[in-house]
């Protein structure tokens, strides 16, 4: 038994990490007012501040998943899962799927993260402020 938790002891740590990792890597292109990323939040109607606005927010949420506290990742989780759904509401409906000929890596990526971020929820489900409560 003890082996199977901390299995799921890793597992829940790595989630957190991959998914902080793709949010913090991509701040330096929303910070530094990348081409592409300009290019993003224009086609959105967004820039500069939605792209600035944003960056912030991942920013937060990175840091929250990376926190040992299950409050903070639970929040983190949750902003992650209403950022990246925007983002790819966005895809669907404004920017494509296809963004500047990356085959659509960019979406999958927003896909991928959200999925993760569904499930760190799910993990921590019982920490999430005022809800929380309800799950436990």
């Amino acid at each position: 038994m003890k082996s199977q938790t901390s299995t799921l002891k890793y597992l829940k740590l790595a989630l957190r990490v991959i998914v902080a990792i793709i949010l913090i890597q991509t701040l330096r292109f929303k910070f530094t007012a990348h081409p592409d990323s300009v290019y993003i939040f224009s086609k959105a109607g967004l820039e500069p501040f939605g792209r600035i606005g944003i960056g912030v927010l991942e920013l937060i949420a990175g840091i929250l998943l990376l926190l040992p506290n299950p409050k903070a990742i639970a929040t983190g989780a949750l902003l992650t899962l209403g950022i990246i759904g925007g983002a790819i509401m966005m895809h669907l409906t404004k920017i494509g799927i296809d963004v500047k000929g990356d085959g659509g890596a960019l979406f999958f990526t927003a896909v991928l993260v959200f999925v993760l971020s569904a499930i760190i929820s799910w993990f921590y489900k019982k920490d999430i402020p005022i809800l929380g409560n309800r799950f436990k």
